[in-house]
């Protein structure tokens, strides 16, 4: 009776909420008039609302001082700032998400067989740079947490991916028989799974990170792997809290990261950008008919000034409006390591031009506008 009088008050207030302008790149004010602080983040919609996930940054530093954050919406324009989804644990704990970890690019999804909410997210060890390259994992009973940590690991230990040839498994050269990176030879090695083999023992490597929901309830995680040279897709176990070992490599060698998918008409889409740290650069797109792939680069998909530098921004989520047709928002991020808090949004409609997704930059823009194209 309370969830369904909470349910009935929102749609009360929604209804009662004036429409207002999404305006990519500037600050971002909640429900307290504070900017936004969920960078890296994830959209998840349930029961007629937005949840908004994502790294909360301090002013100073990138590390985690504090955990996951999360936003709620009925109109994605106005956010109520819900707290800490996940904190981080207390220093000196010796738990993988000890404040003082890295901790990035959080994603929620539902659960229907456990009724369950699970977190997935990028982890790096505290003090330890980017050497652990670990996806981590939490669970709640409720979207808007408290999230309990539950493990960090490297995926599909022991497991060979799908695609890749017998040949290349066997191969006997390791990444101590090259003195130098980049040549023709160390890309070839590269290309026949010399760091998949490297990995296979303790897991691959995992760092910029989605999770995708098919439509028949299979859930997948996307990453940057093989030192960020390499995207993986792995499928999840059926309570997403783990790998089934399943897994597929896209464009060995291709320096891929920060992917955001999504499916139209039978079709999977995939956005991602270079490697180039905090910098900016050309955003990249994927197709397939199939999440196993084969998968298809395109040109890219931003067009107009500054579409070299994906305006200047990362990808980070893909996701659908809710009730309108062929609707979808790219969320992407504009960094700001010097001041990590302030970091902006740029969220921008996703627009097709034979068939395939391209973004155009718009100063201000609302959901009406999905009302007004045909796709």
């Amino acid at each position: 009776m309370i969830r369904i009088l909470s349910l009935v008050l929102l749609l009360v207030s929604c209804t009662g909420m004036k429409a207002q302008e999404i305006m990519p790149g500037e600050r971002w004010p909640d429900d307290k008039g504070v900017h936004v602080n969920a960078h890296g983040g994830g959209m998840l919609y349930a029961d007629g609302t937005y949840y908004w996930f994502g790294e909360f940054k301090n002013d100073t530093t990138s590390v985690a001082l504090d955990g996951v954050t999360c936003y709620s919406s009925c109109d994605l324009v106005h956010w109520k700032n819900e707290g800490i989804a996940m904190p981080v644990m207390p220093e000196e704990s010796y738990s993988d998400i000890e404040r003082g970890c890295i901790l990035e690019r959080p994603k929620v999804v539902y659960n229907k067989k456990t009724n369950k909410y699970i977190m997935w997210f990028h982890l790096e060890l505290k003090g330890k740079g980017y050497a652990a390259a670990r996806v981590g994992v939490a669970v709640s009973d409720k979207v808007t947490g408290p999230y309990r940590f539950v493990h960090s690991y490297r995926p599909c230990a022991g497991f060979w991916p799908e695609n890749m040839p017998e040949k290349d498994r066997s191969l006997k050269v390791t990444p101590k028989d090259f003195a130098e990176w980049w040549t023709p030879e160390w890309s070839k090695a590269v290309e026949e799974g010399l760091f998949v083999r490297r990995d296979m023992e303790g897991g691959q490597m995992s760092r910029d990170m989605t999770i995708y929901v098919d439509d028949d309830g299979k859930a997948y995680h996307i990453y940057s792997s093989e030192e960020n040279l390499t995207l993986q897709i792995a499928e999840l176990t059926d309570d997403y809290q783990s790998h089934t070992g399943r897994y597929i490599r896209i464009f060995p060698g291709g320096h891929n990261e920060a992917p955001a998918i999504f499916k139209k008409d039978g079709t999977y889409f995939m956005i991602t950008s270079g490697c180039t740290g905090w910098d900016p650069n050309e955003a990249r797109l994927f197709s397939a008919s199939s999440i196993w792939g084969p998968w298809t680069q395109h040109p890219n998909p931003c067009r107009g000034d500054d579409a070299a530098l994906t305006f200047h921004s990362q990808s980070t989520f893909i996701f659908p409006v809710a009730g309108k047709k062929d609707a979808f928002i790219f969320m992407g991020d504009r960094w700001t390591p010097k001041h990590p808090s302030d970091a902006r949004y740029i969220w921008l409609p996703i627009q097709f031009e034979n068939g395939l997704p391209i973004l155009k930059w718009m100063d201000k823009w609302s959901l009406d506008y999905f009302d007004t194209k045909t796709f």
